[in-house]
Parts: structure tokens; sequence; C-alpha cells
């Protein structure tokens, strides 16, 4: 994979995703997250929460517009990158209101509505490496692009361990086909910790095997935080209440279609840690060819005349 596929592949997950999300705002879904939202900012007095989600949608649309057009250079990718950070930054702040965190458990790190607010922070740092890759150095990219990922396995991978997520995944895990034979062989408590502990393990082991630039451990580690992301994926499909006949996504829909940001981080992290030094290799063992090939068609060069 060349950093041109490489970037087409991001391009289209976070025009994909914003899209789908945009659109199932405008349409009126989740007005339980728009009000949490705004009402951090205390806007939720001022408009309805329909005219909220219409703007929400609409500026999410504009960023999937603007990153296709910013990809194709039929626009300057500032504006992309201003409404990446835009919208990321308006989630985020709102991590700071109690709402986002289990009050009953202590509140902060105990995570509650935060867990789908926490995945913007996925956002920002592949709008840089789409539109601003030289403006950073690839360790720098990796870093960026690291610490979404880690954050949300080992935070949300935490949480596992708590009697209320074990709950609250029980209607994802039993409906899909992947997941369910966990019920037959642990407890509703020791399938969470089994699926708490893989994403722990493997997201230390990544941050383990980009530090200590081990490529057989990156390549393992990788595979397997993205298979996790790629297991929520499947949700969308098996899960009931992730799409809707009139807004396109719900609210576990609209939950499990941030998950492909961190899809994009692994992408940016495989090819600046294993697909583009393997490329490199490539180019270095032709670039030695080459005066070989010069040598020997300067030696046959006699014999064609």
């Amino acid at each position: 994979m060349n950093l041109k596929l490489t970037n087409n592949v991001i391009t289209f997950l976070l025009a994909s995703s914003f899209l789908l999300l945009g659109l199932s705002f405008a349409l009126g879904a989740n007005s339980n997250t728009l009000t949490a939202t705004f009402s951090f900012y205390g806007v939720d007095s001022l408009m309805s929460v329909s005219a909220l989600g219409l703007i929400s949608g609409s500026f999410m649309i504009a960023l999937a517009f603007a990153t296709v057009l910013a990809r194709l250079k039929l626009m300057k990718p500032t504006p992309a990158l201003l409404l990446a950070a835009i919208i990321s930054l308006v989630a985020l702040l709102t991590l700071f209101a109690s709402n986002r965190w289990m009050a009953q458990l202590g509140g902060f790190p105990i995570i509650g509505s935060g867990q789908g607010i926490i995945k913007y922070f996925a956002v920002v740092p592949l709008y840089l490496f789409l539109f601003y890759k030289d403006k950073l150095t690839d360790k720098q990219h990796v870093l960026l692009n690291f610490i979404p990922v880690a954050m949300v396995l080992l935070w949300i991978g935490g949480m596992k361990f708590y009697e209320f997520e074990a709950k609250g995944i029980v209607s994802l895990v039993e409906t899909s086909p992947f997941m369910s034979w966990l019920y037959t062989v642990f407890s509703v408590q020791g399938a969470s910790n089994v699926i708490g502990g893989f994403d722990v393990l493997f997201a230390v082991l990544l941050g383990l095997g980009l530090f200590l630039n081990n490529k057989k451990l990156i390549i393992v580690s990788g595979l397997a935080c993205l298979s996790v992301f790629m297991m929520t994926q499947t949700f969308l499909i098996t899960a009931t209440g992730a799409f809707s006949s009139s807004t396109l996504l719900d609210r576990l829909g609209q939950f499990v279609i941030k998950d492909l940001w961190y899809i994009a981080n692994l992408v940016v992290i495989a090819f600046l840690m294993i697909l583009n030094r393997l490329n490199n290799i490539k180019e270095g063992f032709y670039d030695q060819l080459q005066p070989i090939r010069l040598h020997r068609n300067c030696l046959y060069a006699p014999f064609k005349h």
C-alpha cells in the first residue's frame, strides 16, 4: 500500500462516517446526545433539539464534502481541518460535564455517556496526516494516531470489568455470530472481562511494539486492535438499534460508526511503521540494481551494432 492508496482509504473512512453521522443528526437521531452536548454550552434553551440536530448534521456533512474536495485538490485543506477541529472540540469539551461520568460509581474516570465522546480524539490526527503530512515527522504522526487508539482501548476496555458495562454489552454480544459463544463458556461478567482484557492487552502490546520498533509485535498487536474495531462494525448488522428507517443511524449506529476513525488511525500507523519502510527497502534494492543494469548495457552495447 503506497501513500496515495493510504490517503484514499483514510478519506473514504472519514467522509463516509461524517456523512452518515451528519445525515442522521440532521434527520433527528439521538436527541439525548444533542441535549447532553449543547446543555453544557447553555444553547439547548435557545433553540429546539431538531434545530440543534440540523446545525450539527450540516457541519458534519460539510466536513465530509470538504474532506473529499480537499483530497481531490479542488479546494484547500484548511477548511476541512478547521471543521474537524471545531466538531471534535465541541464534543470533547463536554467531558468536563458531570453527566459524562458514572456518578453512582464516583464519577471520573468511570466513563458513561462520555464513551462516545472520547472517540473524537481520533479525528484531528487523521486530518494532519492526510493534508499536512510533511509538517510533522513520521514519529509524531505515529504517536498522534496511537494515543486515541490506546485511549479508547484502555479506557473502554477497562470499563468492561465493571458490572454496568458487562450488562450494557449483552445485547451486542448475544446477537453477534462471532462473539455469542462467549456466553456459553463464561458468565456475563466473565465474557466482559475477556473482551476488556483483550482490548487492554493488545493496546499495551502495540505501544510496546512501537516503542521497541519491533515489526512483528506491531503487526500482531496492530491486527488484534484492528479486529476490535472491525468487530464493532458487524454490530451495525447484527445488533438492534443501529439503523433507523427514519434517521439512517440510531444511537448505537452513531456510536459504532465512529470506530471507522480508529481503523484509519491504525492504517496510518501501519503505513508509517511497516508498509512505508518496506517500500523504501524495495526502492533501495532497485536503486542498487540500477548501476548493474547500466554496466551490463554498456558491455553489450558494441554487440548491438
